[in-house]
């Protein structure tokens, strides 16, 4: 049954929605019933979002979603070259970017009918980002400007020991280590979320943030990978405390970003790296000058269900469970 032939009581709400995944990791794109966010640019329609909280947790958390999702709110877009403009949400809050959630919308609204393959702009709360559809399920999306802000930063982690890693922006801040306390393999899940889970609530306790004392809500741990065309394995543990399924596209941005800082990586040069899980994003830069670079981030994305949420008078989990 499609959602056209879909009809409830007057007397519900409904909220129109089209899930994808990207690399395995989940988008939900909010299509109708968000409340009304006034226009005027997106990071202000951000700010008058979080008025509204109703709509993340009733969308995000459970009965209707669960940990790992990311929801994308479609709202009117300032800038008069963007496409849309859109908002990215999680289970504790509003984020100001997320890679693998603009290749899901890019890939989402070709789906249905908004957007054709080629060339568009969305305008996101951290600014534009330049989105090419390569094919109904291949993206390159070109993030905002990506910079290391430190190097080689050492904390003491109960439990771990000294745990080193670089911080760097990549849409997000992140804590970047090669300290994983174990093989990055899917068996090894839980005790990889474990320590990126000691080493995250460690850092503000050690005084350590990113630039402008930037909440660093991100920790990836990277490795080697042996996976041929593949350079490194990466596990990214994300601020709701569930784990990217995806190689993480501001994660991705964050290490491009590390990777030229070390003249690692030639510019425009391709780099690969794939999740826990296996999915695979590609990455490329270009310097823009003061150690800050424009990523491009490559992959794909797939439609899995499109719908209505319903919120009933009465119900006591209308707005969703938990915070």
């Amino acid at each position: 049954m499609s959602t056209a032939d879909f009809s409830v009581q007057s007397s519900c709400e409904r909220i129109a929605y089209v899930d994808s995944h990207t690399a395995g990791e989940p988008t939900r794109l909010i299509l109708s019933g968000a409340p009304d966010l006034g226009g005027g640019s997106v990071a202000k329609q951000r700010d008058r979002l979080r008025e509204h909280d109703w709509l993340r947790r009733c969308v995000i958390l459970e009965p209707r979603g669960h940990e790992a999702i990311v929801g994308a709110v479609l709202c009117e877009a300032e800038d008069p070259t963007a496409a849309c403009g859109v908002i990215f949400i999680n289970n504790t809050g509003i984020l100001g970017m997320c890679g693998h959630g603009t290749i899901g919308v890019a890939v989402t609204l070709h789906a249905i009918g908004r957007i054709g393959l080629g060339q568009h702009r969305f305008e996101t709360p951290v600014g534009p980002v330049d989105v090419a559809l390569l094919s109904p399920h291949r993206v390159a999306i070109e993030n905002v400007p990506s910079f290391r802000h430190r190097k080689k930063v050492a904390v003491e982690v109960e439990g771990l020991g000294t745990i080193t890693g670089d911080i760097a922006w990549g849409g997000n801040w992140f804590f970047l280590s090669e300290d994983a306390p174990c093989p990055i393999r899917p068996e090894h899940i839980p005790q990889l979320l474990d320590a990126a889970a000691r080493v995250r609530r460690e850092l503000p306790r050690a005084g350590i943030t990113g630039a402008a004392d930037g909440e660093i809500d991100h920790i990836e741990f990277f490795e080697h990978s042996d996976t041929p065309g593949v350079h490194i394995r990466n596990f990214v543990f994300c601020p709701g405390g569930a784990f990217d399924r995806s190689p993480c596209g501001t994660g991705t941005s964050a290490k491009l970003a590390c990777l030229a800082a070390d003249g690692k990586l030639a510019p425009g040069e391709t780099w690969v790296q794939e999740s826990v899980l296996g999915g695979r994003f590609e990455g490329r830069y270009q310097p823009v000058g003061e150690g800050k670079v424009i990523p491009t981030i490559t992959g794909e994305a797939f439609v899995t269900a499109e719908g209505f949420f319903i919120r009933q008078p009465g119900d006591p989990f209308r707005e969703g469970m938990g915070r």
